[in-house]
């Protein structure tokens, strides 16, 4: 009777467990909040769901389990408070209740019975000790005291309801149950709170990897003490063997100890080593995202704190002087090309020592990327003291340097501002000397400019005109004027030069030698010489229709360095020829020599592809440049043009006279023709023509003619023809 009225009460007692529990997970569920729920959290949840639950002690005789759980559910409520850690514990005596049954009754009493004690560990805390968050950040004695009593109350709230369910079950008394079965596992909550304590702490010093890294130490513990109920096993069954069984079995139990604190210890090791390691990948990092790579200087970003730091420090004490210098190699990229990037490379790494042998320890030389270069002075006592650095760089880096067995000599184009600009933002400190430093090389390059308003206000206007430039484009302001080629003997037009021409909607016509650099300068001169090249053709091929002649008209168009170096340059002309109809041998493409010599091998397979496909070749602005006759029998021109520098002096008998007969003279023995620019009068004609100029332009017949102006010009000299 005693024995069926004590299993009667199994039920029931597992009714008011799983009620209470899913009252408590019900209650908290509310009350999670869930800003906490972070990338954290998560990890800590699928640790507790996924690998702790598999990690799991047997009970011997009883097929319950002891997981390690319980580590993790005191870290959740170390970290994220009590409705976090009871909620995972619910979760968790899901999980691992599931594994071990089907019941949904057992399953759901497993759940319950974890809430439960999770609900009694936080309410006995916080009576205690306040807030359960805090309890690590409190003296080392009073956290010891808390872990041990988290520890205590879970340990005795779970044991307890489950003693009390397996006592009922199998008609034992309580303390039969519970003191066979749990007496000894209360090590498993020690060493459990003891390590999320110490987890808990560790996160503030490294963040979530504190998780990770502790994952093998807590699976160390648990699977040593499952390890060591194997050994209370063992000894139980052999305790009525001899004594010096006992003993021997002693013994091997402490060496088994000793091999596992051995494991321990070198797993302890290895999580040192790999703490440092990550200590000092930290360090590799920040070093490589503040210094560039090639020359190991400072880099733009690790400059701007400098700046920022100068600039403050200014505004507090105004006394204390800073100047930037803006440094750019001058031909750095023609030695970079001739000799191949690695020696390009060489000079970089040569260049960032000198400049570093060429400043004080409190001064900063840093590399921005390519060729450019910035040193910050911090703390001058007078500006001149910058001029004297800046002509010290400028003397130690024209010194020459061998570079795989080549000397070679370089400069560099320099720009300086002062911190008297009163600047806030280190960008534009370096907008400024960059500007400084364009103005330096426009003026001639090895040398130095200090910004200056005048400066500012041209580098605005010129973005603005940058801005129109692209607008410009767009909405077709863009027009193509012509300029007459004369043949000197016929007197007639035998071709023109196509000339591009902008007139501004609200600053009316704005000069070829205002626009033309910004478009270099910005890329864009590839789309718009496309255009002119297109317009020009299309033009052309319209004229020869109008006007057949037996020697067809030529339009001379422009080639630009930019348009010149495009790999498909070729194919882009083809096209336009193919599509306006213009026989190529009435394309004249002008070239001058500076880009023909930047690069003279690539250069001459251009221009001999250019005449493979019928297209005539001009030198243009001859004399301008590198001015060596000897190159010209390398390259396969038509027509040579003599820059109107020269042309303009001409007549008076001088020198000059002398050099545009021998040019002249040279062409003709190559069999080229030669245009004049710049004739204006009967005089510039008179000797071109006791030369035997073949072709001449210039405002002496006509200057740049709209595209009906010059179609005016080709009907009246038709009608002259007729006449």
């Amino acid at each position: 009777m005693a024995h069926s009225l004590r299993q009667k009460l199994t039920f029931p007692f597992q009714g008011l467990v799983i009620a209470a529990g899913l009252l408590i997970s019900t209650y908290y569920a509310l009350r999670l909040p869930l800003e906490q729920i972070d990338l954290r959290f998560l990890l800590l949840a699928s640790l507790t769901l996924i690998i702790s639950s598999r990690v799991a002690i047997k009970v011997p005789r009883f097929g319950s389990n002891i997981t390690i759980s319980d580590t993790f559910i005191f870290l959740a409520i170390l970290l994220y408070g009590g409705a976090a850690g009871i909620m995972l514990s619910a979760a968790e005596g899901l999980s691992s209740g599931a594994r071990v049954g089907k019941k949904a009754r057992t399953i759901l009493f497993n759940s319950s019975v974890m809430a439960c004690s999770a609900f009694a560990t936080v309410q006995v805390l916080t009576l205690l000790f306040g807030g359960v968050t805090d309890l690590t950040q409190h003296s080392f004695q009073m956290a010891l005291v808390a872990m041990s009593v988290m520890a205590l109350v879970q340990y005795f709230t779970n044991t307890g309801l489950v003693a009390l369910a397996m006592s009922f079950k199998y008609n034992q008394t309580f303390w039969q149950m519970w003191s066979k079965n749990y007496l000894w596992t209360s090590i498993t909550y020690f060493a459990g709170a003891g390590v999320a304590g110490f987890i808990a702490s560790s996160v503030g010093m490294i963040g979530i990897y504190a998780i990770l890294i502790s994952i093998p130490m807590v699976s160390i513990l648990y699977f040593t003490y499952y390890n060591y109920l194997e050994d209370i096993r063992s000894t139980a069954a052999k305790a009525e063997q001899a004594t010096r069984e006992r003993a021997e079995a002693e013994r091997a139990r402490a060496e088994q100890a000793e091999l596992h604190v051995e494991e321990l210890n070198r797993h302890l090791a290895e999580q040192e080593r790999i703490s440092r390691e990550l200590e000092e990948s930290r360090e590799h990092f920040r070093y490589v995202a503040f210094h560039d790579t090639l020359t190991n200087l400072p880099n733009r970003a690790l400059l701007n704190n400098h700046l920022q730091a100068a600039i403050d420090r200014s505004k507090k004490e105004t006394t204390h002087l800073f100047a930037l210098l803006f440094l750019d190699l001058d031909r750095f990229k023609n030695i970079n090309d001739s000799l191949g990037h690695v020696a390009g490379d060489e000079l970089l790494i040569s260049t960032a020592r000198r400049l570093e042998e060429c400043l004080r320890p409190a001064d900063m030389v840093a590399r921005l990327g390519g060729d450019e270069f910035a040193i910050l002075l911090d703390g001058v006592d007078e500006y001149t003291d910058v001029i004297r650095v800046a002509e010290r760089v400028q003397r130690e880096l024209k010194r020459p340097l061998n570079l795989n067995g080549h000397e070679v000599y370089t400069t560099a184009s320099m720009g300086i501002t002062l911190s008297t600009n009163c600047y806030d933002e280190p960008e534009n400190i370096l907008r400024d000397a960059d500007t400084a430093m364009y103005h330096a090389k426009e003026k001639g390059k090895a040398r130095y400019e200090i910004f200056d308003s005048v400066m500012h206000a041209r580098a605005v206007a010129r973005l603005q005109l940058e801005n129109d430039l692209r607008r410009a484009l767009e909405r077709h302001e863009l027009v193509v004027y012509f300029q007459p080629i004369i043949s000197i003997e016929r007197e007639r037009i035998a071709g023109f030069e196509a000339l591009v021409r902008w007139q501004h909607p609200q600053k009316g016509f704005i000069s070829p030698a205002d626009f033309i650099p910004v478009a270099e300068e910005t890329g864009l001169i590839v789309e718009l010489g496309r255009w002119v090249l297109e317009e020009s053709c299309r033009r052309m091929r319209g004229w020869h229709l109008l006007y057949p002649s037996e020697k067809p008209l030529s339009i001379s168009v422009n080639l630009s360095g930019k348009q010149f170096t495009q790999s498909n340059l070729i194919e882009q002309i083809k096209q336009i020829l193919l599509e306006t109809g213009l026989d190529p041998r009435s394309l004249k493409l002008e070239i001058t020599e500076s880009v023909v010599m930047e690069n003279a091998e690539i250069a001459s397979s251009m221009l001999l592809q250019l005449r493979t496909i019928g297209v005539q070749l001009s030198i243009d602005d001859f004399g301008t440049g590198y001015s060596s006759l000897s190159y010209l029998h390398r390259f396969p021109f038509n027509t040579l043009k003599i820059d109107r520098s020269f042309i303009n002096r001409l007549g008076a008998g001088d020198e000059n006279t002398e050099i545009v007969r021998t040019i002249m003279t040279l062409a003709n023995n190559l069999g080229m023709d030669v245009v004049a620019e710049g004739v204006e009068t009967d005089k510039h004609l008179a000797v071109l023509k006791e030369m035997g100029c073949q072709y001449a332009q210039g405002y002496h017949w006509a200057g740049p003619l709209s595209a009906e102006a010059a179609g005016a010009r080709l009907a009246a000299q038709v009608v002259t023809a007729g006449s």
